[in-house]
C-alpha cells in the first residue's frame, strides 16, 4: 500500500504566511476532492490532507473510502522559536484541538504524541522553515521522532544528506546528544530511525511525486504500523527550484483565477490560455473553435516593436503575445495542450525565461541610448521600470535562494552528526566577464587562467557572453545573449544582454562555491545578483577606466561623475575587490570605495613564449622594421590610449634619427586616424597578432613605448619586458607599477609629448643602457611567470572576507533545557 503522507489543501495556511503574503493572495485554492481523485488516479491506496494546523480540508473528504484526517501541526523550540512541522496522522477534531492547544512549545506537543500514542513524523527535518534552524536544533529533533520524511518539495541534495545521516546513528551517537542536550529520547532503540515520503504539495502540480509505501498492507491499521515498525519506504522525485518557482507561480494564479473569475476570458486571449494550460493541475482539453479562429486571426496581424516610453504592463503583454504567435510549439500547446514531450516545468521556465528576456533587452537598450546620449534623468526611469520586471521573476529568485540554504545547511548538519563531509568543499569558480572574446589584457589573462585551471585541475569556469562565438571552449561557458548594443563611436565594442535565468540556473546546478566578476557591465550585474541570490561570496575586479572612458565618449563630465558613482556602488558590493595596480586602488578609496576590501590582483607573463631569443630578421623584413633603432607600440588602437602623444613623439624623432622604425601592433577605431597622423613616417601597422608571430614581433624589436594614462594595468609591459626590451610608460595608470624605473625603464608625465620624445631619444642615445635595461627586464618578468601568478590567484579565494562592524547582541531568555519523558 502506498500514500502521499503530505499534501495541502486550500485550507493550508502555510502559504498565505511564507510566500502568498509576498503576491498579496490569502490561500491555496486546491480543492480537497481533486486532491482525493487525483491521488486515486496515481495508485495511492490511501488518501489524506495534512494542511496547517486545520483538519477542514481532511474532514471535506472524510467520508470517502481510503481516507483519514492528519495534520501538519506548527509548533517551537521555546528556546529559541525555531519552527517544527510536525505531521500527525488519523487524528480526530478533540485531537486536533489539543495539538493546537499544545503546539507552542514542541517538547510539550511530542510528549503529548507519545501519551496518546499518536503516530507522528518530523516533516522536512533540515529546511529551516523560519530560517532559524541551527545543528543544535537538529540534533534535538534526532531525540525527540523517530520518523523522518523524505520531502518532495525539498531538493535532492537535502533529500540525500537526510538519507545518509539517518541510517549511519549508532547508539553512542544517540546517547551522546541525550547528554549533550540533557533530553530523554523516551522510546526503545531511539537510534533505530524510520523514513516516509510526502509531497508537500500546496498547489496540486505534484501529488504523490513522493509517497510512502508499506508492502503487504492491507488497510490504515497495518499501514501505521509498518510505519512505526520500520516497513515503510520513501519513494518518489525530490523537486528543484524550478519546481518550487513553478508551483509559486502556479498558487497564485489560481489565486486570481479563483478571485477574478478569468475562465471567461480563457477563449478570448492566447496567452491566458499559456498561462492557464502550464499553471492548472486539471487535464484539460484542446481549445474551442472560436479560440483558434481568433488566435488565426491575430497571428495574421502585423505587429510594431514596442516604443521606448511603453508602460511596463502593455510592454510585458506585448511582448509576451508576440512571443507565442511567433512560436508554433507555444502555438500548438494553447490550442490542443500538447508540449511536445518537453515536461511542464522545464516548459514553464523557457516560457518565462524567453518572455522576460524580451522585456529585458528592450529596457537594456532603452538604457544604454540613454547612457550614451546622457540623458541623465531618463537613466533612472528605465532602471526603475527594468528593476519592476524582474519582481515578476522573484518566485525563481525566491527558490534559488532557499535550495542553496537548504543545501549549505543540510551539510553542515551532515558533517556535524555523521563526520562526513557530504558533496565536498573542493573551491568551484564562476568567473563572469564580458570580454572574452575580444583583444585585449583582459581577456588574454582569463585564457591564460582558463587554460591553467585544466592542467592543473582546478574548477574554474569562465562565464561569458557572444553570439557570434558558439564553438566548444574547454572551461568556457558562452551563454546566447538576449540582445547585444552597438556603441556608434566603436562600432567593434559591444555590450551583451545575458539571459538571467539561465545563468542562474547553470551556477546553482554546477555547485559553485565563488562567484567572480570581471566588469561592472550587464554580465557582471548578472555576476551579483547571482550571488546574492545564491548566498554565495563574490569577488570583482576592476580591469578598465570606466568613468574616464565615459567621459571620453560623451564629452560629458556628468556621465563621468555618475559612472563613478555606479562603479563605486558595483564594488562595494564585493566581498573583496582586486585590482591591477596601487594607484587604481588608491583611485578607488578616494571615490568612496571601502579600503578593507582591496587587494592586488597577481599578474604574470608567459617567459617562454615572450623570449629575447626569439628575436628574427625574416620577421623585421616582413614588417619593414628597418636596420636601426625599432620602437613597437602593441594594444588596442583608441582614442584613449593618447597614441596621437606617440605619433607626435616619432615625427619629431625622425628629423634626428630617420633611421628609426615604429611598429604598431594592434586593432581598433582609432587605426585610420592614427595612420594619417604618421603618414610619411617609416611606420608599419600590422593589424591584430597573436602567438608566435605576436613574440617575435617583441624579440625583433629595441624599444617599448606605452604612452597611455588609462590602463589600470597593461599586460604587454610584462610581455616586451620578458622579451627582453626597456620600457617606456606614463606616470598614470598600473603600467608603471610593472617596471623597476631606471631599472628596466623609465616613466614620463602623462599627456606630454615634449617628455615622451626626449626620453625615447634618451634612451636611443644610450645603446648600452637599453641593453642593461633589457636584461634587467628579463630578469624582473622571470620572477612573475603565469604559473605562480594563478597559483596566487587561486590562493585568494580562501582570503576571509572583510568582517562586518560588530553589532550587539539581542537579548534573548535564556535557553530552556528540559526532558521529553516516554509515556
Amino acid at each position: 500500500m502506498k500514500i502521499d503522507l503530505h499534501v495541502h489543501s486550500k485550507y493550508s495556511t502555510r502559504p498565505s504566511q511564507w510566500v502568498l503574503q509576498k503576491l498579496n493572495c490569502p490561500e491555496s485554492f486546491t480543492e480537497p476532492v481533486r486532491i482525493y481523485e487525483e491521488a486515486r488516479k496515481k495508485g495511492m491506496g490511501l488518501v489524506t490532507i495534512s494542511d496547517h494546523n486545520r483538519i477542514e480540508g481532511a474532514l471535506s473528504i472524510a467520508h470517502l473510502p481510503g481516507t483519514f484526517i492528519s495534520e501538519e501541526v506548527t509548533s517551537y523550540f521555546p528556546e529559541d522559536r525555531c519552527k517544527v512541522h510536525v505531521l500527525v496522522y488519523d487524528i480526530n477534531e478533540a485531537i486536533h484541538r489539543e495539538l493546537q492547544r499544545l503546539r507552542e512549545n514542541v517538547y510539550d506537543l511530542v510528549d503529548y504524541l507519545r501519551r496518546e500514542n499518536l503516530h507522528h513524523a518530523v516533516a522536512h527535518p533540515l529546511f529551516g522553515v523560519n530560517d532559524r534552524i541551527t545543528v543544535p536544533n537538529f540534533e534535538k529533533l534526532l531525540l525527540l521522532f523517530r520518523n523522518f520524511e523524505i520531502n518532495g518539495a525539498r531538493d535532492a541534495w537535502q533529500n540525500d544528506c537526510l538519507r545518509e545521516i539517518i541510517p549511519s546513528l549508532g547508539e553512542e551517537a544517540i546517547w551522546r546528544l541525550a547528554e549533550k542536550y540533557g533530553i530523554d529520547p523516551g522510546y526503545p532503540q531511539p537510534w533505530r530511525k524510520n523514513l516516509i515520503g510526502g509531497s508537500d504539495d500546496h498547489s496540486a502540480l505534484y501529488i504523490a511525486a513522493t509517497y510512502t509505501q508499506v508492502e503487504g498492507a492491507a488497510n490504515l491499521e497495518e499501514f501505521l504500523n509498518g510505519l512505526e515498525n520500520g516497513a515503510s519506504r520513501a519513494i518518489g522525485a525530490s523537486s528543484t527550484p524550478r519546481t518550487m518557482a513553478r508551483t509559486l507561480y502556479s498558487i497564485a494564479y489560481q489565486y486570481y483565477k479563483h478571485r477574478f473569475s478569468i475562465d471567461r476570458f480563457l477563449d478570448k486571449d492566447v496567452t491566458l490560455k499559456v498561462i492557464d494550460r502550464f499553471l492548472e493541475p486539471e487535464v484539460q482539453g484542446s481549445a474551442g473553435l472560436a479560440f483558434k479562429l481568433r488566435t488565426r486571426l491575430a497571428r495574421s496581424l502585423t505587429r510594431r516593436r514596442p516604443a521606448a516610453h511603453t508602460p511596463l504592463k502593455d510592454l510585458i503583454r506585448t511582448e509576451t503575445e508576440t512571443l507565442i504567435r511567433s512560436d508554433a510549439m507555444l502555438m500548438e500547446f494553447a490550442q490542443a495542450g500538447v508540449l511536445n514531450g518537453e515536461n511542464l516545468e522545464s516548459g514553464w521556465f523557457s516560457f518565462v525565461n524567453r518572455a522576460t528576456n524580451r522585456v529585458a533587452a528592450h529596457f537594456a537598450r532603452t538604457l544604454l541610448d540613454h547612457v550614451s546620449g546622457a540623458n541623465v534623468f531618463d537613466i533612472f526611469g528605465t532602471l526603475g521600470s527594468a528593476g519592476a520586471l524582474y519582481t515578476m521573476l522573484a518566485p525563481y529568485f525566491l527558490a534559488y535562494s532557499i535550495f542553496t540554504k537548504d543545501r549549505q545547511f543540510s551539510q553542515e548538519a551532515q558533517k556535524a552528526v555523521s563526520g562526513s563531509n557530504g558533496h565536498g568543499h573542493d573551491v568551484r569558480v564562476a568567473h563572469f566577464t564580458d570580454t572574452f572574446h575580444e583583444i585585449n589584457g583582459v581577456s588574454g589573462t582569463l585564457r591564460q587562467q582558463a587554460e591553467l585551471a585544466i592542467r592543473t585541475g582546478k574548477h574554474l569556469s569562465i562565464i561569458t557572453c557572444d553570439h557570434g562565438q558558439r564553438v566548444f571552449e574547454p572551461g568556457v561557458q558562452n551563454f546566447k545573449p538576449i540582445g547585444v548594443y552597438h556603441f556608434d563611436e566603436y562600432p567593434d565594442q559591444k555590450l551583451f544582454y545575458p539571459p538571467l535565468l539561465e545563468m542562474l540556473h547553470y551556477v546553482y546546478a554546477g555547485e559553485f562555491t565563488r562567484i567572480h566578476s570581471a566588469t561592472p557591465g550587464p554580465i557582471g550585474l548578472a555576476a551579483l545578483c547571482i550571488a546574492k541570490t545564491l548566498r554565495l561570496p563574490i569577488y570583482g575586479t576592476y580591469h578598465t577606466a570606466l568613468p574616464q572612458y565615459a567621459q571620453i565618449l560623451t564629452g560629458d563630465e556628468a556621465m563621468e561623475d555618475l559612472t563613478w558613482k555606479f562603479i563605486i556602488w558595483y564594488y562595494n558590493q564585493m566581498d573583496l575587490v582586486y585590482i591591477p595596480s596601487r594607484e587604481t586602488g588608491r583611485e578607488l578609496v578616494e571615490k568612496g570605495l571601502d579600503p578593507a576590501k582591496l587587494r592586488l590582483f597577481p599578474r604574470g607573463v608567459d617567459v617562454g613564449r615572450f623570449d629575447p631569443a626569439k628575436r628574427s630578421d625574416a620577421v623585421a623584413g616582413r614588417f619593414a622594421m628597418g636596420d636601426g633603432p625599432r620602437l613597437l607600440y602593441a594594444g588596442r588602437v583608441s582614442r584613449e590610449k593618447d597614441l596621437h602623444l606617440l605619433a607626435q613623439a616619432f615625427k619629431r624623432l625622425t628629423r634626428s634619427r630617420p633611421d628609426a622604425t615604429l611598429t604598431v601592433v594592434g586593432d581598433g577605431p582609432y587605426l585610420d586616424e592614427l595612420r594619417a597622423l604618421l603618414a610619411g613616417t617609416p611606420t608599419t601597422f600590422t593589424g591584430y597578432r597573436e602567438g608566435e608571430e605576436l613574440a617575435a614581433l617583441f624579440a625583433t624589436s629595441d624599444l617599448f613605448v606605452f604612452p597611455s594614462a588609462t590602463d589600470t594595468f597593461g599586460n604587454v609591459v610584462l610581455e616586451a619586458q620578458a622579451s627582453g626590451l626597456p620600457i617606456i610608460v606614463t606616470n598614470q595608470g598600473g603600467p608603471m607599477e610593472n617596471i623597476l624605473p631606471g631599472e628596466t625603464g623609465e616613466v614620463v608625465p602623462a599627456g606630454d609629448a615634449d617628455a615622451l620624445y626626449q626620453a625615447v631619444k634618451g634612451l636611443l642615445d644610450d645603446p648600452e643602457r637599453m641593453r642593461a635595461m633589457g636584461r634587467a627586464g628579463r630578469t624582473y618578468a622571470k620572477a612573475r611567470t603565469i604559473e605562480q601568478a594563478f597559483e596566487d590567484y587561486w590562493d585568494m579565494y580562501g582570503d576571509t572576507p572583510p568582517a562586518p562592524a560588530a553589532e550587539p547582541e539581542p537579548q534573548t531568555e535564556k535557553p530552556v533545557q528540559r526532558m521529553v519523558h516516554a509515556a
